[in-house]
């Protein structure tokens, strides 16, 4: 049986997506309790709507019976965003994948929420192009799921994030009403603009069922270089003085000391012994301006504590340079499978001062802390490597997330650079936003969806 469900709301449901896309066995729904933040809440029912007809007659049925529905594309959230926490239904959009028009004339895709990353820069390097959000999910993340947390990746340095690639979108509020945001044009000054309120908004306001993506024409070539430094406060410098220049690099990746020592395992003794931090730097254009390019990112890099530079002279040498950033996340898997992973922003300057207090915060509470992410935007990925048998470690690792936070906002940073709020992050909204404000977004909320349908528990706090 379907939890608490009632057989009418069911019937109901049933006629609107059809009998076998309904599920109600628990064996069928346990699937869509959880996603990757490794929380689980067991749904009532799950549907599959193939339309955007059927995700409106979806969230009407659930008005009327007073429902909770939580939309889902393939759970690859790491903040609970997608966990079903009040029951109810989910309304999974997977099998709403079509890739509906690509227009090469207009720069512009249109895709159904259910779509993946990949299967987006797939149809569009066919064209030659791609869209510019790419986070390392991007072969199993929806655009829907891409679209709900407002994800970036490498690439934003230059190219943006999600809420800059986005023209307009087609969704379906929580009172159950047709939306339509933004417009095909890359420029457009009229009303309110909701395509960026509901990016990142994590399903709470609307169900968002299709979007129309800005591409961006793929590069001629891309050059890849590397910069070793004795210490973060070296790395950081250069970061400064490789993004006041104006030769903006593609990609500017760093990882830190204690990053560096976990991998050398696994990527081998290719780094220098002295290493103390790294940036992995991409500059791209046509194959004639690459050498200019190269030499400028390389007079900015090199300055106090850089103790190696290199370019790639072929994509072999490329895979070679990259060869330790991608060996981070299978080593942090490997030695810790239960870490807390964040994803906290803080202005350029000062991403040498955090990662000291990082360091301190690490001692201070015995937890071992390793810190890689996106320097050109500030983007630090904060790994706690807790150990779950370790009693101590867990009891500090709340106080130690929460000093964290504290640095991150006393540096004038977020506390979310691409992951989103979810249920992670939501104890700390009041830290980063006043009462106001927050009562303004909960009023916000009560307009697009006023009975509290959608996604109930996530994103703003009670």
């Amino acid at each position: 049986m379907a939890g608490t469900l009632q057989p009418q709301f069911l019937a109901r449901l049933a006629a609107v997506v059809g009998e076998a896309d309904l599920y109600t066995d628990p064996a069928d729904r346990w699937p869509y309790s959880y996603d990757n933040s490794r929380r689980q809440s067991l749904p009532d029912a799950v549907a599959f709507p193939a339309s955007h007809q059927e995700v409106q007659d979806a969230v009407r049925l659930c008005n009327e019976f007073k429902i909770p529905l939580t939309s889902r594309g393939l759970g690859s959230s790491t903040t609970g965003s997608a966990v079903p926490v009040a029951g109810g239904l989910v309304l999974a959009l997977e099998r709403m994948n079509r890739i509906i028009k690509l227009d090469a004339g207009n720069r512009a895709l249109v895709v159904e929420s259910g779509a993946t990353n990949g299967a987006v820069q797939d149809a569009a390097a066919a064209q030659g192009f791609f869209w510019a959000p790419d986070p390392t999910s991007a072969g199993y993340s929806t655009v829907g799921g891409n679209l709900a947390c407002g994800a970036g990746g490498p690439h934003a340095v230059k190219y943006g994030t999600t809420r800059d690639n986005v023209l307009g979108l087609r969704a379906v509020t929580g009172a159950g009403q047709e939306l339509t945001a933004g417009v095909y044009t890359t420029k457009g000054a009229m009303g309110y603009d909701f395509t960026r309120l509901l990016i990142g908004s994590e399903g709470t306001l609307a169900v968002i069922t299709e979007a129309t993506l800005k591409l961006t024409p793929k590069p001629a070539a891309v050059r890849t270089l590397r910069a070793v430094y004795a210490d973060m406060t070296g790395a950081a410098a250069a970061v400064s003085r490789i993004m006041a220049q104006p030769m903006t690099p593609c990609v500017l990746e760093f990882i830190d000391k204690a990053s560096i020592g976990m991998i050398r395992g696994y990527a081998g003794n290719d780094l220098p012994a002295d290493a103390g931090a790294l940036l992995l730097i991409e500059v791209d254009g046509a194959e004639s301006q690459l050498d200019e390019a190269a030499a400028a990112i390389e007079k900015a890099a090199r300055g106090p504590g850089c103790v190696e530079f290199r370019a790639a002279r072929d994509g072999q040498e490329a895979a070679s340079l990259w060869t330790s950033r991608k060996a981070l996340s299978p080593a942090l898997r490997k030695i810790a499978p239960k870490k807390i992973n964040e994803d906290v922003v803080v202005p350029v300057s000062r991403m040498a001062d955090f990662i000291a207090r990082l360091e301190q915060l690490s001692g201070q509470y015995g937890i071992q802390i390793v810190n890689f992410g996106h320097a050109g935007n500030g983007n630090i990925h904060v790994n706690l490597l807790v150990d779950p048998d370790n009693a101590a470690q867990m009891k500090n690792a709340e106080p130690c997330l929460k000093q964290v936070f504290k640095t991150v906002l006393d540096m004038q940073g977020t506390l979310s650079g691409e992951h989103g709020v979810g249920l992670e992050k939501r104890p700390f909204m009041n830290l980063e936003f006043n009462a106001a404000t927050l009562d303004l977004m909960r009023r916000i909320k009560q307009e697009f969806d006023p009975n509290g349908i959608l996604n109930p528990g996530k994103l703003l706090p009670d």
